[in-house]
């Protein structure tokens, strides 16, 4: 079996290319912009150098039993023309190539962030609205991937389409990458090796899933061989609460109101000093908790590290300052980041946003 890896060095794509390439008689083709250096992944993996943006797909897509696309591009959140081009119309020119190179099974990683709004806490499944939270560019990119996906499902009825939506992501190696996205470089490392202070404030209604990384992983190799289609939600328990986060830090919380945070937070993204809008936080307090029934019963899937500890791992790369082998996880693969430039203007575009779109 021969499967093709789209954004093979990612935090997911990393460990979706390790997974595969266990599995007996399997050659994997990793894709990514940047061929990773070094003994990243075993013999039986082959590296091709592609942007699902400009490259022509169809060649590297020939012979292939199955495609996994895992593209996806975060930053800059300060050009969501940017981050449109990578995602959604790179997405279509990889559904394009799946369907000209006869590919018969194709696997995309979606998100719990294409999901409509949440009424309640009650669990939902995978037939949920898929409409995202329209203020986010990432959730409406997410959401619109969703109907490119139901529109090549309906003109392509041979395909075998399965859509992962999994929960926030984490693993140790992904540390460096998600602080980068997430807390930008003011948040230096000095501060993350510190003690948590004894009070945690938290925003009211505050509640997500988490699932690790390599549960992940393994997730994807079972939907490769199972012969499993459509769509599979996954996440880890516990859902992590504020009572949980605050075991978690070994800190006291304190439920502060959500539009002071939204606030605080619009105003870093506004003066470039955060890579993360306030509209993410916004559509984050509003995700839906996701059913994981289905991925257990058709996949035979269970995750092996719970939610919390899939996010103290993560916590434990950040206070390492600590990242992954691949080009986008590498604790330096954003560089230096200088204040000095940044508070001057010099340089040209702004150095936050360079730092955080490094991968």
């Amino acid at each position: 079996m021969r499967v093709v890896v789209v954004g093979a060095t990612g935090n997911i794509g990393s460990r979706v290319v390790t997974e595969l390439s266990a599995l007996p008689g399997t050659t994997v083709v990793g894709l990514a912009r940047r061929r990773p250096t070094g003994t990243v992944a075993p013999d039986n993996v082959e590296w091709v150098t592609a942007d699902i943006r400009r490259d022509e797909l169809r060649p590297r897509f020939a012979d292939a039993d199955a495609v996994v696309h895992l593209a996806w591009l975060f930053q800059p959140t300060h050009r969501p023309m940017v981050t449109w081009d990578a995602n959604v119309i790179g997405t279509s020119r990889v559904l394009a190539a799946v369907a000209e190179a006869h590919v018969p099974v194709l696997m995309c990683a979606s998100s719990v962030a294409a999901y409509s709004p949440a009424v309640d806490d009650r669990p939902v499944d995978e037939s949920w609205p898929t409409h995202g939270w329209s203020a986010a560019a990432y959730t409406r990119e997410k959401a619109y991937v969703e109907r490119l996906l139901d529109i090549h499902e309906r003109e392509h009825p041979g395909l075998r389409l399965v859509r992962i939506r999994p929960a926030f992501v984490f693993q140790h190696a992904a540390a460096a990458a998600q602080r980068r996205l997430f807390a930008g470089p003011l948040l230096p490392n000095r501060v993350l090796r510190r003690h948590v202070p004894p009070v945690l404030p938290v925003p009211a209604g505050l509640r997500f899933q988490a699932v690790h990384t390599a549960d992940i992983g393994r997730a994807f190799a079972l939907a490769v061989t199972s012969g499993a289609h459509g769509a599979f939600n996954l996440a880890a328990d516990p859902v992590i609460t504020p009572a949980a986060l605050g075991e978690l830090l070994g800190a006291r919380t304190v439920t502060v109101p959500p539009g002071a945070v939204r606030g605080a937070l619009a105003l870093g993204w506004r003066l470039r000093l955060l890579p993360a809008p306030a509209d993410l936080f916004e559509a984050m307090m509003h995700l839906p908790v996701m059913s994981t029934e289905r991925a257990r019963r058709e996949l035979g899937w269970t995750p092996r590290i719970g939610a919390t500890d899939a996010l103290a791992d993560m916590l434990t790369g950040l206070r390492g300052g600590d990242g992954g082998e691949t080009p986008p996880l590498r604790a330096d693969a954003g560089g230096r980041f200088r204040f000095r430039e940044f508070a001057s203007g010099v340089g040209g575009s702004d150095p936050v946003d360079r730092w955080a779109h490094a991968d």
